[in-house]
């Protein structure tokens, strides 16, 4: 099976801290050793020149082992824990998820 990358952009309220920001960020790294299946997590604010990001503001990605592994954690109860910690602090959200392919 293929591993998943779950790919999520957010952007954040105007008037949101950065100390609340890193607050969620911990939540969401934390995930790893709470749900079973991921295997990857890393994210952080928007940091190209491009000026491409329309309007969203932070970013992150999970990797899960598999299809099945992400399936676990949509509704996982720790998952929407964190979920509902972070949505009243967003303008919006966006979430792609891919299967992990070798296009070499």
């Amino acid at each position: 099976m293929s591993a998943v990358q779950h790919m999520v952009l957010v952007q954040f309220k105007p008037d949101v801290s950065d100390e609340l920001i890193s607050g969620i960020y911990r939540q969401l790294a934390e995930l790893q050793t709470l749900i079973p299946g991921i295997t990857g997590f890393s994210g952080g604010p928007y940091a190209s020149p491009e000026g491409l990001n329309g309007d969203y503001t932070h970013g992150f990605l999970v990797t899960f082992e598999s299809p099945a592994a992400r399936d676990i954690y949509l509704p996982h109860p720790e998952h929407e824990r964190v979920k509902a910690a972070i949505l009243p602090h967003v303008v919006a959200v966006v979430a792609f998820d891919y299967e992990v392919r070798d296009w070499s």
